[in-house]
């Protein structure tokens, strides 16, 4: 990215989080869906399951509530896409001399912002139920990559909902999905207790092998090829996005 497309890009995203900080309530509703998941898990369900793990069951859970709360995030990355599209924003700035993907990457960014943001609140949440963690400052430093770049994918997953989307509903519901898809993985519970076609699923699809890797590195355990797995998934995921949303988007501004 050039010096001109960098500099449009932080004038745009000043802007749109400018917008987030007038209104920090999606910062808390975003983290709010998880914190009351990883509630009800822990206290109400916790007792009842059986991980094999041999910690607590928040130290178990957590790796899959922190994906949640990204993939809850991103729904605002579009949801605000959809309303610049709507009302010619884009449009607007596009015929303007600054760098059109600027555009984008603006809203990239402020989403990896806000996202960052809500993972922190959860994490402290998640300290106060007991979480604990001896992993060392490269372990952390490594889950941290992990978690942007699965923000990352699934945010640019989000661009293209909010550019193609014909409705406010169906540019924020791109989520729902995104949300669930933890639920039939290694998220909650190991997948060796779930029936064979589910336990196959789970196994094979990217949520698994990214909540294995997070959940080695904070309990200080060997991640094995988990890990490469998991940055094959984050790495198609996001260059696939990437390449339909810019190519979409090409098409919009000309």
């Amino acid at each position: 990215m050039s010096t001109h497309a960098l500099r449009d890009t932080g004038v745009l995203t000043g802007r749109s989080l400018r917008h987030i900080l007038r209104s920090p309530d999606t910062i808390i509703t975003t983290a709010v869906t998880p914190v009351a998941m990883m509630l009800l898990f822990v206290y109400v369900f916790g007792g009842a399951i059986t991980t094999g793990s041999g910690g607590s069951y928040v130290n178990y859970l957590l790796p899959g509530i922190l994906l949640i709360t990204v993939a809850s995030g991103v729904a605002y990355t579009a949801y605000r896409l959809f309303l610049d599209v709507k009302g010619g924003i884009v449009e607007r700035l596009g015929s303007m001399p600054i760098a059109r993907p600027s555009i984008l990457w603006a809203h990239v960014v402020t989403s990896l912002a806000a996202n960052l943001a809500a993972i922190a609140i959860v994490i402290g949440v998640a300290l106060v139920m007991g979480f604990r963690s001896g992993a060392s400052v490269a372990a952390w430093l490594a889950v941290a990559g992990i978690l942007v770049l699965f923000t990352l994918a699934l945010t640019w997953l989000a661009v293209v909902a909010g550019l193609t989307a014909k409705t406010v509903d169906g540019a924020s519901g791109m989520s729902y999905p995104l949300i669930f898809l933890p639920f039939i993985s290694s998220a909650f519970v190991p997948t060796a207790s779930m029936p064979g076609p589910v336990a196959w699923f789970a196994e094979n699809q990217p949520v698994t092998p990214i909540v294995d890797t997070l959940r080695a590195l904070l309990a200080q355990e060997p991640v094995g090829t988990g890990i490469w797995t998991a940055l094959a998934w984050l790495a198609g995921i996001l260059a696939v996005a990437y390449t339909a949303a810019a190519a979409i988007y090409r098409r919009k501004v000309g």
